[in-house]
């Protein structure tokens, strides 16, 4: 074969392997998902396992649980892992997320300096909780990136009849957990975090769990397929496989086991199989 045929061949392949791609296949794929399964480091553990059993390359884009259901909604992901249960239904119904299923949960909880200048420490009502801080006018950061936790925060802060946008002692950090729990920690404020990036970076920051057990706290996560029937693009055997991977009992076992060796507890509890209303604050 001449080096003219040879370099034809190899244009083709390379060309039949965009299509492929372009059409939904190929063994590449997108998981849009939110910080806290990166920041706890979990993907970390996960993502290689899904490689080494499928054969799936997987580009992991990390943003608030908002902007991975946009992205989903635009076709621009394969699967989803959120935590933002009602927006994930909204997008179900619409018919653009697919096979959803329930993966696991942890809680959310409100942290802030050890020594507590609102006086919230202890309190069973995380609205009660977040009232004191308004009245105290108690430095808060919020992520403010329609995140899950950032809808939970809102939804909390709606409850109390109060809306602190504006408000001097109340700042949006627009960034990931992850972040803004180091903000939080660098101006003595408060927040609310998923316990699992909580205990994740507890060990660099200033701050201590202050509000938590109450049901209006619970955190639950869900993996879902994009719809390839709505996106030309989503490639639906990766997406597919992905969700089988996640409620897999293999990977169920790694979820409810990741974490004890560290922080004596796991930071997610695994959920496969299970209805939410059997779900609680453990």
């Amino acid at each position: 074969m001449t080096w003219r045929r040879i370099a034809i061949v190899v244009a083709l392949a390379g060309l039949l392997a965009l299509v492929a791609t372009a059409c939904g296949g190929g063994k590449e794929m997108i998981l849009a998902t939110t910080t806290s399964t990166q920041d706890t480091g979990l993907l970390d553990e996960l993502v290689p396992k899904f490689k080494e059993e499928t054969g799936y390359n997987v580009k992991v884009i990390a943003v608030g649980s908002g902007e991975a259901l946009s992205m989903a909604d635009r076709g621009d992901a394969d699967a989803v892992l959120a935590h933002a249960p009602s927006s994930e239904q909204a997008l179900v119904d619409k018919g653009s997320l697919i096979n959803r299923q329930l993966v696991m949960h942890n809680d959310f909880v409100i942290v802030g300096p050890a020594n507590d200048p609102a006086g919230i420490k202890g309190m069973e009502s995380a609205v009660e909780a977040l009232t004191t801080i308004a009245d105290q006018k108690a430095p808060f950061i919020s992520r403010g990136d329609d995140s899950g936790t950032d809808k939970l925060e809102k939804s909390l802060w709606k409850k109390a009849g109060l809306d602190p946008q504006g408000q001097g002692w109340y700042e949006e950090s627009g960034q990931g957990m992850g972040a803004t729990l180091q903000i939080t920690s660098q101006r003595g404020a408060y927040t609310i975090s998923d316990r699992g990036t909580y205990l994740a970076q507890s060990s660099n920051l200033d701050l201590e769990v202050l509000v938590e057990g109450d049901p209006v706290l619970l955190n639950i996560y869900h993996v879902m397929q994009v719809n390839p029937e709505q996106f030309d693009r989503v490639n639906g055997k990766a997406g597919q496989a992905f969700v089988e991977f996640m409620v897999s009992k293999e990977t169920q076992d790694i979820i409810s086991k990741f974490g004890v060796d560290k922080y004596g507890r796991p930071l997610f509890i695994a959920d496969a199989g299970k209805s939410e209303s059997e779900l609680g604050l453990q």
